[in-house]
This record gives C-alpha cells, structure tokens and sequence, in this order.
C-alpha cells in the first residue's frame, strides 16, 4: 500500500491504483486502501469505479470523516447531489468543524436547493411558493423593492399563509419602511399568534420607534415562549435604556458583551454601556467602556482592511507568490 501512496502523491495515478488493488488482493481490509483506490479513480475522472472503493471504505470504517467527505466529493462530481448532501451530512457529523467538510456540504446541500426549486418552478410557476422562492432570493442579495413585490405577489395568492408576512416585515424593515414592517408583522401575528419569531421582531421595531412599554411586553412575551432569541439580551437592554430602568439595562448589557457571538452587537453593547455608565455616574467604568468600543471598532475596520487587500492580491494576476496546490478536493 505504501507504494500506492508514493504514486499517488507523485500524481502517478494509475501505477498508483495498480499497487492499491493488488494491496487489496492481500489484504482486502487494509484500511485506507480503498479509500486511496477511490481518489485515485477520482483523480483520473473514473467516477463510477471510484464510487464501490469509497463505498467499501465506508462500510468497513462508518466513522472515517475522510472517507465520507471523498464520497460526497465523488457523487457531487457525478451530479448525484442528493447522495453527495448524505455522505457529506455523515461526515460533518463526525468532523463538525472541518472547513473542507463543510465546504462540499455546503456546495451539496446549495445544489440539492437549487434543484428542488427548478421542479417546483417547472410544476407550479404560478404558485405561490414560486414568489415566495424569488422574495427570499431577492433580499438576499440586498434587491429590498424586488422583494417587497414578490412576496405582495405570494400574499395575494396565499393571503393568510402562515409566515408570509413576517418575512415581509423582515424586509420592509431591512429596506427602513417601519411603518409598513410594523403592520405586516402585526398582520403575521392575527394569522398565527404563536409566531415568536414575529412577535420578538416587532417588539424589537417599535423599541426602536421609542415604544418602550409595548416593546418589553411584546419580547418577554416571545422569549417566555422561546428563550435564547438571538440577541435578546442586548435588545432587552435596550429596551431597560429606552424606559429609563439604567442599571438593569446595564446589567442585560454586561452580559451580552460575555455572552453574543456576534461581534458587531458586542461593540454596539460597550457603546451603549459608555453612555449607561455615565447616566448612573461612573466615570472610570465609562472611560473603559468607550474605550472597549473603539478598540473593537478599529480591530474591526483593519481586519475589513486586511480582507480587501487579500481579495486584491487574489485578483491580481501578476501576484508574486503563486496559490498553494490544494491538498483536498476542490
């Protein structure tokens, strides 16, 4: 097996699986055998004598991540996206927090979306779910009046589809139109009054008209129903700011910089905790506050500085130093 190993790292992939079948003739469970035998069929465009090496590979060693990963690698390469989405599903289960796992599983399940939608397209195109499919891809890539005409269009024709409005309101508020998000996240809730979603969303939108008492009730009320929303405990603090209650705010604020994996909503709490700590006259606990802020915001800007000039260097034909050959597949 080593030989075959040799061979296959010197890009000699056919003496490579010559020396890999006869290791298997020997030893038909070495482990890794099959598994290389499979990449080495894959390097060559062999797709379909890859497939049984892999398969054979993960029958005998159901926890080889690797092994899942090159059958999902292979069956994404042979168009099967939903065999690729399972193997690669397994083999993030194993390796959660494998880039490279992650990356094909993510090009799986995108593929695996993307042909879902063109059936439903072909079957239905007038059907509601269609707008609703165009909505969401329109406000993903940031076309808010595109959107907003979808999703009415989905509404006229599923007017009390549960869900529908709330994402409508989600973007009516992304595009600034308050007025508009607020009634259609009400309306959301006469369809379905257990859209916590809906509720926290509008609660968080009339905090931020400066209703500070229906915005308390409305999010204690959906995270009595789902604790843990993201960043209910800035949001919260917010709303204890709004009315006046300092050194609650404070302590809700306290926590999300502990607690919020979102860096941005970190940097916003040190800033609003600056401002609280004056208010309840704190001088030096302000003074480090505003400092924590504007350390996290130039840390910020230069690490958005840095991924420009990678991206630049990257466009950049006449680089000096050319991409590293990469070890996994691509």
């Amino acid at each position: 097996m080593n030989l075959g190993l040799v061979r296959e790292e010197q890009g000699r992939h056919e003496e490579a699986i010559a020396s890999l079948r006869k290791a298997l003739l020997l030893n038909p469970k070495l482990r890794g055998a099959n598994l290389f035998l499979g990449i080495a069929e894959y390097r060559l465009n062999k797709l379909d004598e890859a497939i049984p090496a892999l398969r054979k590979e993960t029958a005998a060693y159901p926890k080889d991540a690797n092994a899942w990963m090159w059958l999902g690698v292979v069956e994404l390469a042979r168009e099967n996206v939903e065999d690729a989405a399972d193997a690669l599903d397994k083999a993030a289960k194993l390796a959660p927090d494998d880039t490279d796992i992650l990356y094909h599983r993510g090009q799986a399940h995108l593929l695996v979306s993307r042909s879902s939608y063109e059936r439903m397209f072909k079957e239905d195109p007038k059907s509601w779910r269609v707008h609703q499919v165009l909505g969401e891809t329109a406000a993903d890539g940031e076309h808010y009046t595109d959107a907003i005409y979808e999703y009415l269009e989905a509404i006229k024709l599923a007017p009390a589809q549960p869900g529908l409005h709330e994402e409508l309101g989600s973007v009516y508020r992304n595009a600034n139109k308050m007025d508009e998000a607020e009634a259609a996240f009400q309306r959301e809730l006469e369809i379905d009054p257990h859209n916590v979603l809906a509720r926290y969303k509008l609660g968080v939108l009339v905090m931020e008209k400066g209703d500070g008492p229906r915005a308390k009730e409305l999010i204690e009320v959906a995270l009595k129903e789902k604790p843990g929303l993201l960043h209910a405990d800035y949001n919260l603090g917010r709303v204890e700011k709004l009315l006046g209650n300092d050194s609650a705010a404070a302590a809700l604020l306290e926590k999300t910089t502990v607690t919020d994996g979102d860096p941005e909503i970190v940097q916003q709490a040190w800033y609003q905790l600056g401002l609280l700590y004056r208010r309840l006259h704190r001088p030096d606990d302000a003074q480090r506050a505003l400092a924590t802020f504007q350390r996290l915001k130039d840390a910020s800007a230069e690490a958005s500085q840095q991924s420009l000039a990678k991206f630049k260097s990257r466009q950049n034909p006449n680089a000096a130093d050319p991409p590293l050959a990469p070890e996994k597949p691509q």
